[in-house]
Formats: C-alpha cells, sequence, structure tokens
C-alpha cells in the first residue's frame, strides 16, 4: 500500500487509494462486504468512506445500512483506530421534506449538520469521524451557517478534517474563504465524479459534478486541499462484455481515448481499470480514487493499481488523445 497526507502536509495519513462502501448492506450483502473489508485492511488499506444517506434509493432501503454494516465490521475487527473514516451530511432523506429523495434531502443548515454528525456517530459506532463531507451544496442556507456549524464539529472533536462534495469550484472556494476569514477550519477535501474519459459538454447540473478543468486548476494551486475521485471505473463499463459506457461519456470524442487506453493496458500488461487508477493516481495532481467494488476480485483489481507506473509518453499519450 502507498500513503499520502490528506488535506496537505500536515493532515492525517490515508492509504492512497479509498475503499467505498456505498453498496454495502443493500445490494452487497455483509458477508461479502466484511471480506471486502477484510481484505483492504490486510492490504494496508485505511481510508473508508460512507454516507448517512447510502442507499437510500435501494427499495426498502432508509440510508442507515452502510454506516451500520461499516460500524458493525469496526467493533467486530476493532479497527476503528486504524481506519480512516470519511461521512458525509446533507443528502440524507428527511420525511419532514416529502416523501421523494433527493428532493427530501437534509440539507446544510446548522441543524442538519448538528443532528447529521450525531446520526452517524450513533450508526458507526464512534466518537469521531475523520473526514466530514458536506454533500451535496445547498444554497437555500446561508454559506456562512454551514461553514460555522462544521467548523463546531472541529473545534469540539467530533470531526478531524472538512470536505465538499458536491459543490461548484467557486462555491468550494468561497466556503474557504469565509472559514479562513473567521479563524475556522475549512474545507481540505474535496470530492467529485473523476474518471479518464471526459463527459459531453452541457449536461445539466445535479449532484454528481465532474472534475472539471476549473476544479482541477483551483486544486493543483491549493496544496492543503485533496482531491477524492468517486465513480473512477464507471460501475464496470470499461472492461464489462456488455456494459454500456453511462450516456454521458457516450459520445464521438471517447473513441480516441479508449483506443489509447487500451494500448496502454497491453504495453503494460495491466487491465484498463488498473490504467485508469495509475492515471489519476500518478498525475501532478494525485487524486485519491474511490474504489466502489461489490467482490474481493474486484478489490485485488484495484489494488494491484498501486504498483503500476505509467512512463511519461504513455501518460502524454493518454492526456492528448
Amino acid at each position: 500500500m502507498h500513503y499520502r497526507a490528506l488535506g496537505g502536509a500536515q493532515g492525517p495519513r490515508i492509504s492512497a487509494v479509498c475503499l467505498g462502501t456505498l453498496p454495502f448492506g443493500t445490494t452487497v450483502d455483509e458477508p461479502t462486504a466484511f471480506a471486502i473489508l477484510d481484505r483492504f485492511a490486510a492490504a494496508g488499506g485505511t481510508f473508508v468512506d460512507t454516507a448517512n444517506h447510502y442507499a437510500c434509493w435501494v427499495p426498502g432501503a432508509t440510508g442507515d445500512e452502510s454506516e451500520l454494516l461499516l460500524g458493525r465490521w469496526l467493533r467486530s475487527r476493532g479497527a476503528a483506530g486504524r481506519t480512516v473514516l470519511a461521512t458525509k451530511v446533507g443528502a440524507r432523506p428527511d420525511a419532514a421534506r416529502g416523501a421523494r429523495w433527493p428532493a427530501n434531502a437534509e440539507g446544510l443548515s446548522a441543524a442538519a449538520v448538528r443532528a447529521g454528525i450525531e446520526g452517524s456517530l450513533r450508526r458507526l459506532g464512534t466518537d469521531r469521524v475523520d473526514l466530514y463531507y458536506a454533500y451535496p451544496e445547498d444554497r437555500a442556507v446561508p454559506l456562512e451557517e454551514t461553514v460555522e456549524a462544521l467548523a463546531g464539529l472541529v473545534q469540539d472533536g467530533r470531526v478531524g478534517t472538512l470536505g465538499a462534495g458536491g459543490h461548484r469550484t467557486w462555491r468550494l472556494a468561497a466556503a474557504r474563504h469565509a472559514a479562513a476569514g473567521r479563524h475556522l477550519p475549512g474545507f481540505r477535501a474535496v470530492q467529485r465524479r473523476h474518471t479518464y474519459l471526459r463527459p459531453r459538454l452541457g449536461l445539466p447540473s445535479g449532484h454528481h459534478l465532474e472534475a472539471d478543468e476549473e476544479l482541477l486548476d483551483y486544486a493543483a494551486a491549493h496544496p492543503d486541499l485533496s482531491l477524492i475521485g468517486y465513480g473512477t471505473l464507471m460501475g464496470g463499463a470499461y472492461s464489462r462484455a456488455g456494459r454500456p459506457l453511462p450516456e454521458a461519456y457516450d459520445h464521438p470524442g471517447s473513441v480516441a481515448r479508449l483506443r489509447v487506453l487500451a494500448e496502454v493496458a497491453a504495453e503494460c500488461a495491466a487491465t484498463v481499470n488498473q490504467v485508469v487508477l495509475a492515471w489519476l493516481m500518478g498525475g501532478e495532481l494525485p487524486v485519491v480514487p474511490v474504489l466502489g467494488v461489490s467482490s474481493v476480485a474486484q478489490l485485488d483489481e484495484g489494488l494491484a493499481a498501486l504498483d503500476l507506473r505509467l512512463e511519461p509518453v504513455q501518460r502524454a499519450r493518454l492526456d492528448t488523445a
């Protein structure tokens, strides 16, 4: 395993890949999820990502499932002290706001932030999370209210580091500026969808914002901000026969990039998934990819990318395709 600091050189040490637990307890059963978590830990993985709404869209689910399962694993393995826990507030269904999600998401008011951390700590069975994301942005609430509420969680010791997900870059910058102006802890991590293929232009906005050039430029200029990428392998669309590309990536511009990706994978005796992960982790702006897997075999494939080093000429071909 390789490691890096989260949110700047003085931040907590995290594994260079993060294990995503979105389907754990819903579409991935507990024995399988425990086996994946065990394998990740045995390989030296320390950084694990969940949320207080995963996976509320699955029929019969409430959003508790992933955090509850992860809490059971942490207790059964005595792993809390060696696991860097990330969870999120902002998208959990709130019945008082209606019956349909995501329209009824809890949002980022001070009250929602306080209730969110209390619920997450209870489900995880811990008294602290290492990284707490505000996800997604909430323009119905004054930015200063959210910034101050999140900072309070750091100040009282319930949260280690703050992160933003689903925030546009200008909004992320404004939140960081507001925190700095008040001498408060601010966002030190940002999570966005990020993969090798680029989405078509003109897509409608939503929760799943891409790591676009504006964000990449901003993150590169601010070494105290870590970029965490999810959706890196597009649910298996790079490699699984019969799995079409998501509509956002199914456009003529993807053809050349997929061709070069396959060529580089053949040269490296690696899978295309491993090349995508190596491309993300090894760039001038290193990205921490969230591995979303449903089996130990898929996890092992992703972990093997840690030791894949792309030659400069290969990276240049991938970048310019």
